[in-house]
């Protein structure tokens, strides 16, 4: 197991050597992956490690990157987050390369 990381979480880290994985060191890291690839468990998991108002902060702080407009809708409504702002990040993430194939 990786330090403070439960094993079931190793699927979504498939590019990285798990054991090494810290939750001290590489939180960001950690949080953003799951963010973008976890399942439900994973969710779970992340949500009762961080708490949902920490969890917010975290999306906030960094702007929803990394996320597709689906899922920073999904945590508009899980969380609460201010639709303005989501609405926002949402037209960032439309204007990446990757994104921009979806809305053809």
């Amino acid at each position: 197991m990786a330090d403070g990381l439960p094993e079931t979480l190793a699927e979504f880290f498939w590019d990285c050597d798990f054991a090494l994985l810290s939750w001290q060191g590489q939180r960001d890291f950690i949080v953003q992956r799951l963010l973008q690839s976890g399942n439900w468990q994973a969710l779970t998991w992340l949500r009762g490690e961080l708490g949902d108002p920490e969890l917010r902060r975290w999306i906030e702080q960094h702007r929803g990157a990394g996320l597709s407009p689906r899922q920073l809708r999904f945590w508009e409504v899980v969380l609460d987050l201010p639709r303005p702002k989501v609405t926002r990040w949402v037209h960032s993430a439309v204007q990446q390369p990757w994104e921009r194939r979806l809305s053809r």
